[in-house]
């Protein structure tokens, strides 16, 4: 049994190269957009919890900050 070589040398698969940047480019854009988001709606967190904005000043401190955050980082 020790002595049963028969087995054939393992090699990997063909890497698809093109799939992985497609992978890596959607995960960057989630990243990104998902950072967008997160600080947008910090934003109008702050601007509503904190500040004397109110409801509705909050939402719009949220929908400004991620207008002008998705212009910004749509240029980088």
């Amino acid at each position: 049994m020790a002595e049963h070589h028969d087995l054939e040398p393992l090699t990997s698969a063909p890497m698809d190269y093109a799939e992985h940047q497609r992978t890596y480019d959607g995960f960057l854009l989630l990243v990104k957009y998902g950072t967008i988001v997160t600080v947008a709606i910090l934003i109008g967190m702050l601007a509503s919890l904190i500040g004397s904005w109110g409801v509705f000043g909050g939402l719009f401190a949220f929908a400004a900050s991620g207008a002008i955050l998705t212009v910004l980082l749509r240029q980088a």
